[in-house]
């Protein structure tokens, strides 16, 4: 079997594997904007492959339903009208049984267009259809809590029994002294998203970087201390969302009458205070940084602190059974060095998602993928214990709104 074969077969098993302890009814649930249902992203996977690849690349193919292209449509403008993104969770039909039907026949055709063989610029945009649903695989478990949350049931995912944190590292700082002009973005010649190019050199000055993500029970102090109600630990237009919201604490956490509890994927258990803090904003994040006489690193500190570091892949999404923690947890290396910085949790940085100096957007419709967003977003770094590990990097730049709280997103302290 030839590797691209073999990792693309890998990849839509794994999808598959996720859904080992759902039901049907679970995969139509969007309770926000934000949340597509799990069905909709099998499908929206799929269309992927077929409208990029099949379409493209295989002699005389036929849609294997006409109607799908405006179903599975997720933003490209440049493919025609779509359905609302609000409106995922009112696609009843198709059934799930031709979701399933639909993946299998566009994983036919494309397994016999590799054995016969792509052109080079075909198998960068195979690859590219790969990450994608990783990207996915994430999206499925973010999503699908959410939907479990807003379920009246609370339902959990996974019935494996998560255990509770080891005591973190003493939280310290690291001290970066006269980095100077370094060289930041990728540079390698294995797959990148076009957002992570050119590499090109960026001055910084000394900083300190914490050798941890903050955990839940430093959160907690912070909330304890009345953080949530200090309008000079706000950005206005945190203060603004959080007011409107209601926010007292990160997302999935509640204070019942013996104690504070946390949603996960497991479930409601009792607040590991040791676990790294997740589900908070931008804006939340920004708040108990400054209430700990700290700020969020720069996007070019975290690459540049993670490159001098032997930081590895921790806590993350295993790509061959499915299974997992589902939630981040404390590292177990007790050694002085920086740590968590690949997996656990995305760690908001204090940089807006813009475009590298010399960036250029892909061509063609693929070139709404990345460079459509740059504005009005923050930069996270790192992956987490939802991404499949296979599919960061350093110099990997995901990003979203600095309001949104539904990913696995935690905090790293700068200086």
């Amino acid at each position: 079997m030839s590797p691209l074969i073999e990792r693309y077969k890998k990849t839509r098993s794994l999808t598959i594997k996720l859904l080992k302890d759902l039901e049907p009814e679970d995969l139509l649930m969007q309770p926000t904007e934000d949340a597509s249902p799990i069905k909709w992203n099998l499908g929206h996977t799929t269309w992927f492959f077929e409208t990029f690849i099949l379409v493209k690349q295989a002699p005389n193919y036929k849609l294997f339903d006409d109607r799908f292209p405006f179903l599975l449509n997720s933003y490209y403008n440049s493919l025609g009208a779509r359905v609302d993104r609000s409106a995922r969770g009112l696609l009843s039909r198709p059934y799930l049984k031709e979701i399933i039907d639909y993946r299998n026949s566009v994983d036919e055709h494309i397994i016999k267009l590799l054995q016969s063989g792509l052109p080079q610029d075909a198998e960068n945009l195979f690859e590219l259809g790969i990450q994608h649903e990783q990207q996915h695989q994430e999206l499925f478990l973010t999503d699908l809590k959410a939907a479990l949350y807003a379920n009246p049931l609370q339902p959990e995912y996974a019935r494996i029994k998560m255990a509770k944190s080891a005591a973190p590292v003493p939280l310290q700082y690291k001290s970066f002294t006269q980095p100077g002009l370094i060289e930041v973005g990728y540079g390698g010649t294995d797959f990148c998203w076009d957002n992570e190019l050119p590499r090109h050199q960026h001055f910084l000055r000394d900083f300190q970087v914490s050798n941890r993500l903050i955990s839940s029970g430093e959160f907690l102090d912070f909330i304890k201390d009345d953080g949530y109600n200090q309008p000079l630990l706000w950005l206005s237009d945190g203060w603004a969302r959080k007011t409107a919201e209601n926010w007292n604490a990160p997302l999935y956490w509640e204070l019942p009458e013996y104690g504070w509890k946390e949603f996960t994927l497991h479930g409601w258990r009792d607040l590991d205070l040791d676990a790294p803090v997740t589900h908070v904003s931008f804006y939340e994040a920004d708040a108990f940084a400054t209430w700990a006489g700290a700020r969020l690193p720069t996007e070019q500190e975290w690459e540049f602190a993670q490159a001098q570091t032997a930081t590895v892949p921790f806590n993350m999404l295993n790509e061959e059974s499915a299974d997992g923690p589902f939630h981040p947890v404390a590292a177990p290396n007790r050694s002085d060095e920086i740590q968590q910085m690949i997996g656990s949790c995305w760690e908001w940085t204090y940089s807006g998602y813009f475009p590298y100096p010399g960036y250029q957007r892909q061509k063609g419709p693929l070139g709404e993928y990345n460079g459509k967003f740059m504005m009005n977003q923050m930069v996270l770094r790192g992956g987490s214990c939802a991404t499949p590990q296979s599919h960061i990097r350093p110099t990997y730049r995901n990003f979203f709104h600095p309001d949104k709280r539904w990913q696995f997103s935690g905090i790293r302290l700068a200086k």
